[in-house]
């Protein structure tokens, strides 16, 4: 019985993507394209808010920190499903597996609580527009940013607690091409069923409810906006169709993964691939080309660094 609470297995092998050469081929160049340009994109935003005096504001205080933890995104299981790609055996540590789950609630977490405080944002600026400065304050978009990092860490260290304590005696292959708890858990030596209600209701159920709770706040904004002049209204139309996107591409595939009652392979690796490599990128160009304030503060910091570059 002793035995049973010291893991034996130091290694995990992910069964990756395919097969295929031409489709691996075909993955790796789709990959590291999006890699890069979401790197760069959400680099160039964190870059031009904090250089830029003129987004100094709540809004793009929260829009900067979206796209750091976006950044974070990318990294914590691209750069190694890249380089996978081509490798026959995929293995992983045991350590860099439990790190990458850790890593992903983290970021999962600090998104998820990012994105309601931008909704919030826009629920101020739009219906208490007289009282927008007083109640955003500085204070305020610290407190925000700071709670946002507070929950993502609580909620992703209630399971590795939890997991960490599991028996890994076996079965060490993956079919996947990053460790996440789902499957992870699956291939503990003990009934996990518990287990997988906890992880369901602990990151399933607070993905849709919080879903949920933003889609009726930006309806409710949504009324309010048509209450306004039609100026006013159309820039507001504007920036809620924005943020409406960004929150059904974080949270679609959130809510399916660990919600949907008879998961397929191959459609959650799409999934996978969809939030690891296309959402990271997609937020940075929704934000940028729907915004003419963040496309000429980017031409300005552009135009700046080129000047700097030739005189120096």
């Amino acid at each position: 019985m002793d035995g049973m609470n010291h893991s034996v297995v130091s290694e995990f092998v992910f069964l990756g993507l395919t097969n295929s050469w031409e489709i691996q081929l075909v993955l790796f160049v789709f990959s590291s394209m999006f890699y890069v340009a979401s790197m760069m994109g959400n680099s160039l935003i964190v870059f031009t808010v904090t250089y830029d005096p003129h987004l100094h504001s709540p809004m793009y205080f929260l829009l900067a920190n979206l796209s750091f933890i976006d950044l974070g995104v990318s990294s914590v299981t691209s750069p190694k499903m890249i380089y996978d790609l081509f490798r026959k055996h995929k293995i992983i540590s045991f350590g860099g597996c439990v790190a990458q789950i850790f890593f992903i609630h983290v970021i999962g977490g600090v998104e998820m609580v990012l994105l309601i405080a931008m909704a919030f944002d826009r629920y101020v600026a739009i219906c208490k527009p007289l009282h927008y400065f007083t109640i955003m304050n500085k204070k305020m978009c610290v407190l925000l940013l700071v709670a946002a990092w507070i929950i993502g860490l609580i909620h992703s260290v209630i399971q590795l607690v939890f997991v960490l304590k599991l028996p890994f005696c076996g079965p060490n292959v993956l079919d996947s091409f990053y460790c996440d708890l789902p499957r992870f858990i699956k291939l503990a030596c003990i009934d996990t069923y518990r287990l997988e209600l906890m992880v369901t209701a602990n990151s399933g159920f607070i993905s849709l409810g919080s879903f949920f709770i933003l889609i009726i706040s930006y309806i409710f904004i949504l009324i309010t906006v048509q209450k306004h002049s039609s100026g006013g209204s159309s820039k507001a139309l504007s920036t809620l169709s924005t943020h409406v996107m960004v929150v059904i591409l974080f949270f679609g595939p959130c809510i399916f993964v660990y919600i949907w009652p008879h998961p397929t392979s191959h459609l959650d690796k799409f999934l996978a691939i969809f939030d690891a490599v296309l959402t990271p990128f997609l937020n940075p160009v929704i934000y940028t080309f729907r915004n003419k304030e963040m496309k000429m503060a980017m031409r300005r910091v552009c135009h700046e660094l080129i000047v700097y570059r030739k005189i120096s």
